[in-house]
């Protein structure tokens, strides 16, 4: 139960520098991933032979390139990424619906999410173009409505503005939640965190988890224990 569930809805980010490191860390985690994510830094070291090399080994990849530019390029760009086997691709929802209808529309066979606030940003001291008379999760909640307004199938966001997101717009937005650490851990540059099972249990769909992972000792038996501990949780609410 506990595999099915980690299998499911757990993203293991492959936040290194080298393919040989992602593969090496692949190769140590097994069958107990499916999914991974491929962000800027392994990609930018390694170009699509990174996707390549995780469809070839059976698992799914999370691009999250996080493509914020005029519609045009995005397009393009999500077009490349649909072809390369990407399961799900990120987008900037500051770019506006026309940047992510393009990208939905170019890359029918990925699921297109909008990275909404970056899980690093600490409402109380957001850049300049967020606005700071109103809270967060409104600005979440608007960008969330442009995002699916413009096809995308959901949205990326902090674990503690997922259940607004899914009152508000339904089960069907996807909600894929970063920055989730076990209870008692560093939360690193992570100013809105959350625990695995809180992001559970306000209905996220998929949570993206490194650090607290990759850089065990033993990553295996850290990821086994993550997901034993949410299925604890969840078994005491």
């Amino acid at each position: 139960m506990v595999n099915d569930i980690a299998s499911a809805r757990g993203i293991v980010a492959l936040d290194v520098a080298t393919l040989e490191d992602a593969l090496a860390l692949v190769a140590t985690l097994g069958s107990a991933v499916q999914r991974y994510k491929v962000g800027l830094e392994l990609f930018t070291a390694e170009g699509p032979v990174a996707v390549a090399a995780l469809n070839e080994a059976g698992k799914s990849v999370f691009l999250d390139l996080k493509l914020h530019d005029i519609p045009n390029t995005v397009g393009r760009a999500a077009k490349a990424a649909g072809e390369l086997g990407a399961d799900i691709l990120t987008v900037h929802a500051a770019g506006g619906r026309a940047m992510i209808e393009a990208a939905a529309q170019a890359a029918p066979r990925a699921r297109v999410v909008a990275v909404t606030a970056l899980t690093s940003l600490d409402p109380r001291h957001l850049p300049a173009h967020i606005r700071t008379d109103r809270p967060l999760g409104e600005w979440v909640l608007d960008l969330t409505e442009e995002a699916l307004a413009g096809g995308a199938a959901g949205v990326v966001l902090s674990g503690a503005e997922v259940a607004p997101v899914k009152k508000r717009f339904g089960a069907d937005c996807l909600c894929v939640v970063p920055g989730v650490r076990p209870a008692g851990s560093a939360h690193h540059d992570q100013a809105r965190a959350a625990t695995p099972a809180d992001a559970l249990a306000a209905g996220a769909d998929y949570l993206v988890i490194g650090r607290a992972v990759t850089l065990d000792a033993d990553p295996l038996a850290a990821w086994t224990q993550l997901w034993s501990d949410v299925s604890l949780q969840e078994g005491r609410r």
